[in-house]
């Protein structure tokens, strides 16, 4: 009898981990990782031939961040950034964060900097397991854009027409789209070309 509860038993395991897994993921203000999530990627702003912030240009763009993403609209929808994310500072460039800091202080959210340019494994592999936002904001360098696409599961050539995002181009939104499972929705993930300067 207590060998045939003890089988019982291991037999219920799955479920019962299948469910725990459930609450822990559902719950309100549990994880959701990527789960019917929306990633913005952006750019940082115009540079200068020298130092690490931004031009009067760049500077200008950061500014008008602040309104075009508190709420950005597109075809109908509208997606307020819950969580801010840009590459870590370096030596060469704090423009990434400058191009967000008008935007985090208007919407009051922290500007996280976790990562540098090349861990975009890392940070695509944080965001499944930690995030609990349903949009999300990514400011990166042009030269590893293509490879945070690819962490994400998406293809650089469909979304930019192109295999690396060009270096003279800094009015590009990518906007991400994933399904209740987590996985990449190709056919609703495009690009967008922001019109928020002269010469957009």
């Amino acid at each position: 009898m207590l060998l045939r509860k003890f089988f019982c038993g291991l037999l219920l395991l799955p479920a019962l981990a299948s469910a725990h897994h459930s609450q822990k993921h559902d719950g309100e203000g549990d994880v959701r990782g990527l789960r019917n999530v929306t990633v913005l990627i952006v750019r940082h702003a115009e540079k200068p031939d020298d130092g690490s912030g931004l031009t009067p240009r760049g500077e200008a763009r950061a500014e008008a961040y602040a309104t075009y993403f508190d709420p950005l609209r597109l075809d109908g929808e509208t997606l307020q950034p819950q969580r801010l994310i840009a590459t870590s500072d370096s030596k060469s460039s704090e423009r990434p964060r400058l191009t967000l800091t008008p935007l985090a202080a208007r919407l009051q959210l922290p500007l996280e900097q976790p990562f540098a340019d090349k861990q975009v494994d890392k940070l695509v592999e944080s965001l499944r397991e930690q995030n609990q936002a349903s949009v999300v904001l990514i400011a990166w360098h042009h030269g590893h854009i293509n490879d945070l696409i690819s962490a994400f599961g998406g293809d650089t050539n469909a979304l930019l027409g192109r295999d690396k995002w060009p270096g003279d181009v800094y009015n590009w939104l990518v906007v991400l789209h994933f399904d209740d499972r987590g996985q990449l929705i190709p056919s609703s993930s495009h690009l967008v070309q922001e019109h928020l300067l002269p010469g957009d």
